[in-house]
C-alpha cells in the first residue's frame, strides 16, 4: 500500500515559482516511478512530469518542459515538482501519482494505481 500526500500549492503571480512536495509512505515507493498530473477547471486531467525509481530518468509534458523540474529524495520518500516561470495556464489542482508502469507510458495512462489528494496551484496574471 502506498499513501501519497501533496503539499506546497498556493497562489503566485505569473513569472513566480512554487515547489510541490509529495510524501510517500509504504516500501513499494522505493521501486515505483512517481510523477505529477494536473487538472484545470473544466478540463481533463493531464500528465505533467514523471521520474523513474532511481531518479535518473525524467519525462515532461511539452507545456512545462524547461520550466518545471521533477526530482525525488529516496531517503525522505519524497518527490518534488519545482515550478518556475509560472503562467496563468498552469493554474490547476496538481496530483502526485505512483505506478509501476515505465515513465514513458505515463502520458498515455490516466488510471495510475496510487494518487494523492491534490494540491491547488493558482497563478494570477
Amino acid at each position: 500500500q502506498v499513501l501519497l500526500v501533496e503539499s506546497g500549492g498556493g497562489l503566485v503571480q505569473a513569472g513566480g515559482s512554487l515547489r510541490l512536495s509529495c510524501a510517500a509512505s509504504g516500501r513499494t515507493f522505493m521501486s515505483y516511478p512517481m510523477g505529477w498530473f494536473r487538472q484545470a477547471p473544466g478540463k481533463e486531467r493531464e500528465f505533467v512530469a514523471a521520474i523513474n525509481w532511481s531518479g535518473e530518468s525524467t519525462l515532461y509534458a511539452d507545456s512545462v518542459k524547461g520550466r518545471f523540474t521533477v526530482s525525488r529524495d529516496i531517503a525522505k520518500n519524497t518527490v518534488y515538482l519545482q515550478m518556475n516561470s509560472l503562467k496563468p495556464e498552469d493554474t490547476a489542482v496538481y496530483y502526485c501519482a505512483a505506478d509501476p508502469a515505465p515513465t514513458t507510458d505515463w502520458p498515455l495512462i490516466n488510471n495510475l494505481r496510487f494518487w494523492g489528494q491534490g494540491t491547488q496551484v493558482i497563478v494570477s496574471s
